[in-house]
């Protein structure tokens, strides 16, 4: 009897060392990641929110036209409007010709991969400047109405022409299937806001600046480019040998992400001796950038 007991006590003692083994020492990784839902927009594996760095449209008011749509479908575009602007620093205007957003609306189905379109949205012409890819145009279509309480559909579309590409979490709107649930993230507002917050100017730079001097004759090639968010005014080069103006050229206004080459050649200098050139944009407006309107050469 006592030998029983004994095996018994030696038992209890045995599974009880085996499970503070298996509660207290770790035998393995276990690795917890967020649960699908709408704490950030979920960028594409390339971890962009949008099809190109920094793009957004000209000005933070930006104007559009609704082209012959049903009722229903044109009070979800205007919705979507009001929404995107209640929630960041976006006006939308309504004008007749002339927009930078043109939404239409089309009752066809559309099939893709097997999937239901319901609306297609995107930039359509794009400019490269210096920190922007400038969206000079968008489009909506519209296919399907929305049967949420929000115009999910207009919403999603709306923010493709806005630049933003398809997000991995299903919980936002910018997911490639629509759900009723979708929201928009933060972070995705909040790139707006920071897109926008740099004001609406252009930024004429001076580049790939050349120059060789024969005697007291000199040659220049030069380029200049509107790198800006806004087409430029008129504005002046002046050009200088050792602090003395020698030349000053007038420039037409420049729209965004044009420039001009400027090649002068057998220009004449009076000074014997020329050991510095001076070339600045003389653009009496507001700009980006100040400091690419002025470029040095000195005899190397």
């Amino acid at each position: 009897m006592g030998l029983k007991i004994f095996l018994s006590f030696i038992f209890v003692i045995f599974c009880t060392g085996i499970l503070v083994v298996y509660w207290f020492i770790p035998f393995g990784t276990v690795e917890f990641g967020a649960k699908s839902g709408n704490f950030n927009s979920g960028a594409n594996q390339s971890g962009n929110m949008q099809f190109y760095q920094n793009m957004r449209y000209s000005d933070s008011r930006i104007s559009y036209k609704i082209h012959d749509c049903p009722l229903q479908k044109k009070n979800d575009m205007e919705e979507a409007f009001n929404i995107i602007s209640d929630l960041s620093v976006l006006k939308f205007n309504s004008v007749d010709y002339g927009e930078e957003i043109s939404v239409t609306c089309d009752s066809k189905n559309k099939i893709e991969d097997g999937l239901f379109v319901a609306g297609e949205g995107g930039p359509v012409n794009i400019t490269r400047g210096g920190r922007f890819n400038v969206i000079l145009k968008g489009k909506v279509l519209l296919i399907k109405d929305s049967n949420c309480e929000n115009p999910n559909i207009a919403l999603h579309e709306l923010l493709h022409a806005l630049g933003f590409v398809h997000s991995e979490n299903p919980d936002n709107i910018m997911y490639y299937i629509s759900r009723c649930r979708q929201t928009i993230a933060q972070d995705q507002i909040d790139l707006i806001n920071e897109l926008y917050a740099v004001p609406s100017q252009p930024d004429l730079a001076l580049e790939n600046v050349s120059a060789v001097m024969r005697g007291k004759y000199l040659d220049i090639n030069m380029s200049i480019k509107n790198d800006g968010l806004r087409d430029s005014m008129e504005s002046k080069i002046l050009i200088y040998a050792d602090d003395e103006l020698v030349k000053e050229i007038k420039l037409d206004a420049l729209k965004i992400g044009y420039g001009r080459i400027i090649t002068l050649s057998n220009l004449w200098i009076k000074q014997i001796n020329v050991n510095k050139l001076g070339f600045f944009i003389d653009y009496s407006f507001p700009e980006l950038e100040k400091n690419n309107n002025r470029i040095s050469l000195e005899v190397s």
